[in-house]
């Protein structure tokens, strides 16, 4: 079985693909699946199906909402269930590589270790197919209990972090148009990123690009101010400073020749 939560909730096997449409169900197989091979208690999942206000049978329906998933779980011609009960509450067995969460921190761990250690080849590879995992938001956006909410939370910051370290390797690289269309997109998706701004004025800069870096850099400029009343970081302001600088010498080199 291969389990997906980044995105839509998807279960598949070599054949089809399983639905999980109720929306108790979802909540009950995404949170056991964040906390994988660890014992899940019948309070922590009552409190992420129904919050604060859990029916007069809270524990019976729950009961009732993990046989159903179990049955669901279940495949043809296999026998046992990947949900085991143990005190105080269940537990989801997953063997290595069963679910995309885990293969995207594995990736994202190896990506880093690479991107520090300057084999950025091989950090390009790592850290683009952990992006490659993603379909979208955490759940399809409706996580909000403790488990999946928190969850959620993360997995928009390590991607980020992600998203971070691919550029920085392909800039090292030298791959600037490329990284250049990634991180347009990116600054669609997060337009507020100083960071993703920091590295498309770069690429620019470095394809010949200034005037389109410093227009970027006025569009930043701008957008930050807009949207959070603040000035662009000194990262920032220190890089329009240095294209600048350049393109005030390339000037002076062409009057003197």
């Amino acid at each position: 079985m291969r389990y997906e939560i980044l995105g839509s909730l998807r279960v598949t096997d070599d054949r089809s693909v399983v639905a999980v449409s109720a929306p108790k169900m979802q909540i009950l197989l995404a949170a056991l699946l964040i906390k994988a091979n660890r014992v899940v208690s019948r309070d922590e999942l009552s409190n992420e199906i129904w919050g604060s206000a859990p029916p007069r049978r809270a524990t019976a329906s729950l009961h009732v909402h993990v046989s159903q998933l179990r049955k669901l779980l279940t495949r043809p011609g296999r026998t046992g269930t990947p949900i085991a009960t143990t005190a105080p509450g269940y537990v989801l067995r997953l063997a290595p590589g069963e679910l995309d969460l885990h293969r995207f921190q594995c990736l994202l761990r190896d990506g880093r270790r690479a991107a520090r250690a300057g084999t950025h080849e091989r950090a390009v590879e790592l850290l683009g197919a952990a992006l490659s995992l993603h379909r979208g938001t955490v759940l399809d956006g409706a996580a909000a209990g403790p488990i999946t909410g928190g969850c959620a939370r993360w997995m928009a910051e390590a991607r980020i972090e992600c998203a971070e370290l691919f550029v920085a390797s392909g800039i090292a690289l030298g791959r600037y148009q490329e990284m250049t269309g990634a991180l347009r997109a990116l600054l669609a998706e997060h337009p507020l990123h100083e960071a993703f701004y920091r590295q498309l004025i770069l690429c620019m800069s470095r394809s010949g690009r200034r005037a389109e870096a410093l227009r970027t850099y006025q569009c930043a400029r701008d957008t930050l101010r807009r949207e959070l009343g603040l000035e662009p970081s000194w990262e920032l302001r220190e890089l329009q400073r240095t294209i600048l600088l350049a393109d005030g010498a390339a000037r002076d080199m062409q009057l003197a020749g």
